[in-house]
C-alpha cells in the first residue's frame, strides 16, 4: 500500500498570535488582503465600489443611530478563539473606555457582525457565518449585493445559525441586541 500526499504532508494551524507575528515581522503588511479563519490565511477580494459604497451607508446610518451606545467597527479583526482573526465589515461592539485599544474584540463584546458581500457571498455564507455562530456571536447580517438582499441571522450554535430572516422591506431593521434601534436601509441597494 503506497502513502497518499495526505499521509505524508499535513496543514500548518497557524495561531491568532502566530499569525499577529507575522504582520510584526513584516510577513505580511498592512496592504495583503488576508484573514485568519481557523487556522487557515485566506486571501480577500478587492472589495468593488458596491460593496464599499454598502459598508459606508451601513457605517454611517448606524454612527448616526447609536452614537457612543455602541463601539462602531468597520473592517477590523475580531478574535475567535486561538485560530481565527476574521475582520468582518461591520461589527457593533460594547462600549469600552480603551475603544479596544489593548486587545482585539471578542465574542462576547459583540453584538452584531454585518458582512457585505458582493464576489464573495459563498465564502462568507458557508465559511464565516458558521464560525460567527459557533463562537456565540448572537447576530450576524448577511448584505448579498448580487441578489440585493439582506439576511440576518439569528440563534447561533455549534452547527450555524438556527435562524435566518429576510426581512421583505429594509425601512425599518432593528437589530436583536438593539431592540429600540430600528435602521432605515430602505436605499441600501440603490
Amino acid at each position: 500500500m503506497s502513502a497518499t500526499a495526505e499521509d505524508l504532508y499535513h496543514r500548518y494551524r497557524f495561531s491568532v498570535d502566530e499569525y499577529l507575528r507575522m504582520g510584526e515581522t513584516g510577513i505580511l503588511t498592512e496592504n495583503d488582503r488576508v484573514e485568519l479563519i481557523d487556522g487557515e490565511v485566506f486571501d480577500m477580494p478587492p472589495i468593488g465600489i458596491p460593496h464599499a459604497g454598502a459598508v459606508k451607508r451601513i457605517a454611517n446610518l448606524f454612527a448616526r443611530q447609536l452614537g457612543e451606545r455602541v463601539v462602531l467597527s468597520v473592517q477590523d479583526p475580531i478574535r475567535i478563539g486561538d485560530f481565527s482573526l476574521p475582520q468582518p465589515d461591520i461589527a457593533l461592539l460594547r462600549p469600552r473606555d480603551d475603544f479596544y485599544a489593548s486587545a482585539h474584540p471578542v465574542s462576547e463584546d459583540i453584538l452584531l457582525l454585518v458582512e457585505v458581500a458582493e464576489s464573495s457571498v459563498r465564502y462568507d455564507r458557508d465559511k464565516k457565518l458558521p464560525l460567527y455562530a459557533a463562537a456565540g456571536i448572537t447576530e450576524s447580517w448577511l448584505v448579498d449585493i448580487p441578489e440585493r438582499k439582506l439576511v440576518m441571522f439569528r440563534e447561533p450554535s455549534a452547527d450555524g445559525y438556527r435562524q435566518a430572516h429576510e426581512p421583505e422591506h429594509l425601512g425599518s431593521v432593528t437589530p436583536a441586541s438593539l431592540p429600540d434601534c430600528a435602521i432605515d436601509l430602505s436605499g441600501l441597494f440603490g
